[in-house]
């Protein structure tokens, strides 16, 4: 059957599995929705602001595993993907799929406990649609984290990479978020990259860092974006390495894309979950998605510092 919303558009296709002893269980199939136009967000937003009296000047977006970032958020209301009219679904273990609303170091917040990717079958615009909701709700800041593949041969696992660029892989390939007529309401037809990621909230966090005592832990690199879902294979980590990439994953991107498209201000770093193997007799262990949870799930205490000690120090800033 044809899952549907509020509003009778068209959201999810749900069907129940042939396998006998889940018979009960429904899975959700991705229904695109290619393009978002201006009233379709508005409505998404306005829809989110007629339902909570927050009104967030900073985005968070939880990667794999991370979801307890949102743990730290006080006085919150919260609004299941599955509720939010015209809103995927994320399908991903270790993904929740809920939007919270509340306070962080005072500053009003709105975070992600999920994302989507474009591995679940969601175009890339579909991907970073909530981030062009988050700036029609007032949104300044865009704070995103993930878990990623270190390539660096520096990085350890349990490490945090504070993304100072990121290499478009899939964008080389035509495939952007911004594709298609541009809205001037949202930002100029070609947007500029050259400082993506804002410096000084860099240098924010490797002064909190510095103060947490975890310096050592905490490095500034190049991440690149794949499509997924698989990982990769020895020679495609080889090629990124050469490149300059210090990890990898399979989301961030696109939506850094958007958020500085919509002129904010965006800071995000990597959880090192895995280490690419870059030899073929490497000792390290193929990578799987379990791994990458139960790191995430034993270091998110400490990304979860460093993200709430940050947006403080913005917080001060914006008095």
């Amino acid at each position: 059957m044809t899952g549907k919303k509020a509003n009778g558009s068209c959201h999810v296709a749900k069907k129940t599995t042939d396998d006998p002893e889940n018979e009960n269980r429904e899975v959700y199939i991705a229904m695109e929705k290619p393009t978002y136009s201006y009233d379709d967000i508005k409505a998404i937003a306005d829809y989110l602001m007629e339902r909570t009296p927050v009104r967030p000047k900073i985005g968070i977006i939880c990667g794999s595993g991370l979801n307890s970032l949102a743990d730290y958020i006080t006085n919150t209301q919260s609004f299941d993907y599955e509720n939010i009219p015209n809103f995927p679904i994320s399908t991903v273990e270790g993904h929740v799929g809920r939007m919270i609303f509340g306070y962080l170091e005072n500053m009003p917040v709105m975070a992600m406990q999920g994302r989507f990717h474009y591995y679940e079958g969601y175009p890339l615009a579909k991907c970073s649609m909530p981030v062009r909701v988050m700036k029609l709700m007032g949104v300044q800041y865009l704070m995103a984290t993930n878990a990623a593949g270190g390539l660096n041969p520096k990085y350890k696992v349990g490490d945090i990479m504070v993304m100072r660029d990121h290499i478009n892989m899939m964008g080389f390939a035509g495939n952007s978020p911004l594709q298609g007529p541009n809205d001037q309401r949202f930002g100029p037809r070609f947007p500029p990259m050259t400082n993506a990621y804002n410096a000084h909230l860099i240098s924010v966090a490797h002064k909190v860092a510095k103060e947490m005592g975890i310096s050592h832990e905490v490095h500034e690199g190049v991440y690149t974006c794949l499509g997924g879902p698989n990982y990769e294979t020895v020679a495609e980590l080889k090629m990124l390495h050469i490149l300059g990439v210090d990890a990898v994953g399979m989301s961030t991107v696109h939506e850094v894309i958007t958020a500085r498209h919509c002129d904010m201000t965006v800071f995000a770093f990597s959880l090192i979950t895995n280490k690419g193997a870059l030899e073929y007799d490497s000792s390290e262990d193929e990578a799987n998605h379990e791994e990458v949870v139960m790191v995430a799930k034993a270091r998110q205490s400490i990304c979860g510092q460093l993200m709430c000690r940050v947006i403080k120090e913005i917080a001060k800033e914006c008095k």
